[in-house]
């Protein structure tokens, strides 16, 4: 079973909505929403591999990252541990640069968006903590 390891980022905006991206409708758990990031490449280690992501999909440049959560989830055919990690702060404006929609949502409406289900144990870690 392949395993990867993604690395994503809680970025919000200053009256403390929190990010999220639709997945591409012809990606693994397309059509889902998402917290933003992406695989990490051979010799990276996760704030390198979430400050590209986060620069090649949103157009954003991150300043502090502080680890947040990790969660290892099967979903048969692919093995996921995900590493979130929570953006301080950071320069420019969120854009879909890959034509991705985004949304700014508070904390107690991310339950209203479906999510691949590797994305659980972070929502509820994200609405217990706001």
């Amino acid at each position: 079973m392949e395993s990867v390891h993604v690395v994503v980022g809680v970025v919000s905006d200053s009256e403390g909505r929190v990010l999220i991206a639709r997945r591409a409708a012809g990606s693994h758990q397309g059509s889902l929403w998402e917290f933003p990031g992406g695989k990490i490449e051979a010799g990276e280690i996760p704030q390198g591999a979430l400050a590209r992501e986060l620069l090649e999909e949103l157009g954003i440049e991150t300043g502090t990252l502080s680890p947040f959560l990790q969660i290892t989830h099967d979903y048969g055919d692919k093995s996921v541990l995900l590493d979130a990690w929570v953006v301080v702060d950071y320069k420019g404006t969120a854009r879909g640069r890959e034509g991705q929609p985004l949304a700014w949502v508070w904390p107690s409406e991310l339950e209203g968006y479906p999510y691949p289900a590797a994305n659980a144990a972070l929502i509820d870690a994200l609405v217990k903590a706001r």
